[in-house]
């Protein structure tokens, strides 16, 4: 057990994997658990926690039988539950996804963990959100709520499917209640402020970053289609590119061909579309331009990789390296990065290129993928990318 200080000062009690040898091992070897927020137990509850905590891990590691969790009517069983039945939809979500989750569920173990469903109604859930929502410091996390709403709820239908014991009425309870919104963002960042985020990343030495950039805004491609994503190396899919403990999938060079046209497979739409993005990036003059800074003899392996490691960028490196790009740009502070793509659209819109255009672009479509709808997405975004730098030079 150590103690975590949050922002305000207050110090949190947690349990890390990680303190001890035994621990870094288990955690090398793929074990799920890395941390366990105790703050909502009781003193006298945190050490016994504790050893039932090091104790299934050090059972995980050496390899012991598990049995089956078995749900006893309190949410506590229903988390575990989740997050453990093989059938479990929590086993179908995206890596990324269900890393986020991995972060909450034990979070939701913890605070509701003796909890009875039978003893719970909505006015309990809708008390429950308005702690969710303060956060460490304070001040109002409304998203992050919403998320830890969703992963709660998750875990309800999980346990309707499964005919758990009063899930069915509880989950009845909670389609009654409504929880506020984070407002839609409206940022929409211009063509003079993806110029001046690219010239920062620039003089960082990171023109692969300044690419990133143009990248989603003039054919509007997702941040993480560009950059890709590192997964456990548990995880199905096949990669080349691996550093020890993860592996990364993603875009190559490869995917550029001759011709200049970039062809990937929408990560957020995989499972649900086969819609493919095809992009002309000949007809984007800011792609062009950071495109022509890298050298042919570097145009290999994975598109976009850190310039300090060598290696694709993990979240938290991408976080903090656009972050100081935006702030030397002189961007706002409350700009986000995948508000860049928000901005190419938007541009498209002024400039008059039509919405059925900019869906086929922004891959918001579900039709099926074939040569034709190829040919008629590449048209598409090059009438786009034609009206937007028309706009541009009137300007």
């Amino acid at each position: 057990m150590k103690l975590r200080k949050r922002r305000s000062g207050e110090l949190v009690p947690y349990w890390f994997a990680s303190a001890t040898a035994e621990g870094r091992k288990a955690l090398e070897r793929g074990y799920p658990v890395a941390s366990a927020n105790l703050a909502e137990l009781k003193p006298s509850e945190i050490g016994p926690r504790c050893e039932r905590l090091q104790t299934e891990m050090r059972l995980w590691l050496n390899g012991a039988p598990r049995v089956k969790p078995q749900f006893n009517g309190t949410f506590g069983s229903l988390m575990t539950i989740y997050e453990t039945d093989t059938e479990s939809t929590f086993h179908g979500l995206k890596p990324g996804v269900q890393n986020s989750y991995r972060v909450y569920i034990p979070r939701l173990r913890a605070q509701l963990g003796e909890i009875r469903v039978n003893d719970s109604d909505g006015t309990d859930v809708k008390r429950w959100f308005r702690k969710w929502r303060v956060g460490d410091d304070g001040k109002d996390r409304l998203p992050r709520a919403r998320f830890v709403l969703a992963v709660f709820k998750a875990a309800v239908s999980f346990g309707v499917v499964r005919r758990l014991d009063g899930l069915l009425a509880f989950k009845a309870a909670l389609e009654e209640l409504e929880f506020p919104r984070p407002q839609h963002r409206t940022f929409a960042p211009t063509a003079e402020q993806i110029i001046a985020a690219r010239m920062a990343a620039m003089a960082a030495g990171a023109p692969l970053r300044a690419l990133v950039y143009s990248l989603q805004f003039e054919p509007t491609i997702r941040q993480w289609d560009i950059i890709g994503t590192w997964l456990p190396i548990s995880a199905p899919q096949p990669s080349l590119i691996h550093d020890g403990k993860k592996k990364w999938i993603g875009p190559m060079w490869p995917a550029i061909d001759g011709n200049g046209i970039f062809r990937i497979k929408p990560t957020k739409t995989e499972n649900t579309t086969a819609v493919d993005g095809v992009y002309d990036l000949t007809a984007c003059p800011m792609v062009q331009e950071d495109l022509a800074r890298i050298p042919i003899e570097q145009r290999k392996g994975p598109l976009i990789i850190d310039h300090e490691t060598g290696l694709p960028y993990k979240y938290q490196a991408f976080h903090e390296a656009w972050r100081k790009d935006f702030k030397v740009a002189g961007l706002p502070p409350k700009l986000w990065c995948r508000d860049l793509r928000a901005g190419g659209v938007t541009e498209g819109g002024k400039s008059g290129a039509s919405k059925d255009d900019r869906r086929k672009l922004a891959t918001h479509a579900d039709e099926q993928t074939t040569e034709i709808y190829d040919r008629d997405m590449l048209e598409a975004g090059r009438r786009v990318m034609t009206s937007r730098v028309n706009y541009r030079n009137k300007q």
